[in-house]
């Protein structure tokens, strides 16, 4: 396939340097600004556009890896002209249904549930894919793809992917929200952040072999008062790490084994 990819955030970088890799075409970057379009066209070997109306018409695939909040109003605009073309968007929380307004023929979500950041590469084969199309036929030429790609390839529709994202921010968003509440008060102390990664790997691979209910340790899950009032009259002065202090610990004791 003749591959255009319509954007060149974090996920479109990975996105095509994978797609690279598994031996597609890439033939086009689009960017809203010129120089991320050239930054990443230039790893892909291929040419730059930050124009709608430069796009080209004679590609096989349109991957959209935009800003959700854009979509409604862009979409129409990037599909006409090449409507033959298939098309896919690759945002957890946008519906398949986006699609109608616009006057593709073809038209999928290919939605691949990882964090990404330009610079870092991460292993595309154990990303997760999740795929939704307007009719069986595609479906099996995205999944197709998916598997050049990816160990784990999944149909999933609009509304389990809206949950699927939302459950992303909790283990991931949130977390790394946590870990910066944690650097925060080491830094004030002296305390060098690295100290907590043997601690956050473990925790992070404990639940690959068992439930994040069983994994759950300290005063919370035990609702050891003594423990968390000491801790709680250290945070006297930062009353938002406070709050998600009580809340935390709350939900952990009611949702424990212990707590029932």
């Amino acid at each position: 396939m003749r591959i255009a990819l319509i954007g060149a955030g974090n996920l479109a970088t990975n996105l095509g340097a994978a797609l690279l890799e598994a031996g597609e075409q890439v033939c086009q970057v689009y960017s809203r600004t010129l120089q991320s379009a050239e930054r990443l066209a230039d790893t892909l070997g291929c040419e730059a556009t930050d124009r709608i109306e430069q796009i080209v018409t004679d590609a096989t695939l349109y991957i959209v890896a935009l800003k959700d909040a854009v979509l409604p109003s862009l979409l129409p605009l990037l599909v006409k002209g090449r409507e033959k073309a298939v098309w896919v968007h690759t945002a957890g929380s946008i519906p398949l249904d986006i699609w109608k307004e616009t006057s593709a023929v073809q038209y999928g979500v290919f939605y691949p549930m990882q964090t990404f950041s330009k610079m870092r590469r991460v292993k595309f084969c154990h990303i997760p894919v999740f795929l939704e199309a307007s009719d069986a036929a595609l479906l099996e030429r995205l999944k197709k793809m998916a598997a050049c790609l990816s160990d784990s390839v999944y149909v999933a529709d609009s509304e389990q992917r809206r949950f699927l994202h939302l459950s992303a921010v909790f283990a991931c968003n949130f977390t790394n929200a946590l870990y910066g509440m944690s650097e925060h008060l080491l830094k004030q102390h002296g305390i060098p952040f690295e100290v907590m990664l043997p601690l956050i790997d473990e925790t992070a691979q404990k639940v690959h072999f068992l439930s994040p209910v069983e994994a759950q340790t300290g005063p919370a899950i035990r609702y050891d008062r003594n423990v968390m009032d000491k801790q709680l009259a250290l945070l006297e002065d930062e009353p938002d790490l406070r709050q998600v202090y009580e809340l935390l610990s709350d939900y952990i004791h009611k949702t424990s084994a212990i707590g029932g």
